[in-house]
């Protein structure tokens, strides 16, 4: 079974300590396989592969901004944060699942169900959206054209089998907001939002079928959205979903 809470907007710093804390209960057994989904107001995050030339502004401009900056253990480079961005947090213990081949799930499986889960998000919503050999992520456009813009960006840390960080996924978020990085170190590839793809015209794909890309007639809601993203996580990883209302519900087991 995967927990999930829909934590709304949360400041970066202390949905870190959040995270921390859930990897510990999780390592010490006192909680399950929990999915935390919310949103940050602005903020720039550098995993264990970042560079900071990948910065473009400088330390001055970001704090007059109100953009913070933090180095954290995920992997990849360097991200952006913000409103209209679903914010999802798997802390999953890796022993506990399968990949589809019916072993235990590995690091590289893991990531690739990862983007499997927004693949199939995106699907339910007219998007017709996935991978760039090479690139971790979830992707639009034809990588053969030299098209593709990125929509989902997905870095992860594992310690002793316990997952944390994981992916942000362009709702509502508007490129302008990404000006402030190469996002994840990747120059010549633009950033797109749901809510672009939309309005362009997207074609989803029909061979898939499942409640989380279900026709979605509702308009882009960060939440509604984050519920469908629960829904798909259930539908890839094979489990059980149940929504929680309140994380001390969680974390006073």
């Amino acid at each position: 079974m995967i927990e999930y809470l829909w934590l709304g907007r949360m400041d970066y710093a202390e949905a870190l300590l959040l995270q921390q804390q859930c990897v510990e209960l999780r390592h010490a057994g006192r909680i399950g396989n929990l999915l935390l989904l919310l949103e940050h107001p602005p903020v720039l995050t550098l995993g264990r592969n970042a560079r900071r030339e990948n910065i473009l502004a400088s330390d001055a401009l970001l704090a007059a901004r109100g953009i913070g900056v933090h180095t954290i253990n995920r992997g990849g480079d360097v991200t952006y944060h913000g409103p209209g961005q679903l914010i999802g947090y798997p802390i999953f213990d890796l022993r506990s699942l399968t990949a589809p081949s019916g072993r235990r799930l590995g690091p590289v499986d893991f990531v690739r169900q990862l983007e499997e889960v927004l693949i199939r998000l995106c699907d339910g919503f007219g998007i017709l959206s996935g991978r760039v050999p090479g690139r971790t992520g979830v992707w639009v456009g034809s990588p053969a054209a030299g098209d593709e813009r990125k929509i989902a960006a997905i870095g992860v840390h594992i310690s002793r089998g316990i997952t944390s960080h994981g992916f942000a996924l362009n709702v509502t978020t508007h490129p302008r907001d990404f000006q402030w990085i190469v996002p994840c170190g990747i120059a010549d590839r633009a950033v797109t939002s749901m809510e672009l793809e939309i309005a362009a015209g997207a074609a989803g794909r029909d061979e898939q079928s499942g409640p989380c890309n279900s026709p979605f007639p509702a308009p882009l809601e960060l939440e509604s959205v984050a519920h469908r993203a629960a829904l798909c996580f259930g539908e890839v990883f094979e489990q059980q979903i149940l929504a929680r209302d309140t994380l001390p519900a969680l974390l006073d087991r």
